[in-house]
């Protein structure tokens, strides 16, 4: 990490800091693998009809947002849509159960009312600890449903709860974000060529 203040230092740091941690993730034959097996199982989950949900806090919130807008418009093709939704956009829920409930309940309170055991919950939570995905990962193993965390630092207990944890190398949060919107788009991108081959969405 550079501690100078200089922009064209910082810009060099911090694109460094990302190539390393890519290369580091193109070295996880592990994380690769759960990775192809995530992305599967999402690919089932839509031919049986499910829903993919995605949660996350501040810039994981956002890319829960990110991610589902590409589900439902498209990545890389036009496509029919595919249903997901991101748990942290109706303002209106968010406060009634953090108030009611407890902000460690304002997701998995939503998945209560919504998941189905053919659905995929998607938890995004850079240190792995982020009390409200803890619970809705909990959610999901009592109601039977799939489970991916998109993580770092080790994973912490979310590695531990979801069926396909996917911990990123990254010393720094920010590197950790950039290396969870790589994995967005591949299992978007990867969920688009399986469900609408070229030919059918040349058509």
């Amino acid at each position: 990490m550079t501690s100078t203040s200089n922009p064209a230092d910082i810009l060099q740091s911090n694109a460094t800091q990302s190539i390393q941690a890519k290369e580091a993730l193109l070295n996880d034959a592990r994380l690769i693998e759960t990775f192809s097996k995530a992305a599967s199982h999402v690919i089932a989950c839509y031919k049986s009809g499910g829903r993919l949900y995605i949660a996350g806090n501040g810039g994981s919130a956002a890319d829960s947002q990110h991610l589902a807008a590409e589900f439902v418009s498209k990545l890389a093709r036009d496509r029919n849509p595919l249903p997901a939704e991101s748990l942290t956009t109706d303002t209106s829920i968010l406060t009634a159960i953090g108030n009611d409930y407890g902000y460690e309940h304002v997701f998995s309170r939503q998945l209560i009312a919504k998941l189905r055991p053919n659905d995929v919950f998607l938890g995004i939570t850079t240190s792995g600890k982020s009390k409200n995905i803890l619970s809705a990962l909990q959610v999901c193993k009592q109601i039977g449903a799939k489970s991916i965390v998109f993580t770092g630092f080790g994973g912490g207990e979310a590695a531990t709860l979801a069926d396909y944890p996917l911990i990123v190398p990254g010393n720094r949060t920010s590197t950790i974000q950039e290396l969870h919107i790589l994995l967005a788009h591949s299992v978007c991108e990867t969920v688009e060529m399986a469900l609408f081959p070229i030919e059918e969405a040349a058509h």
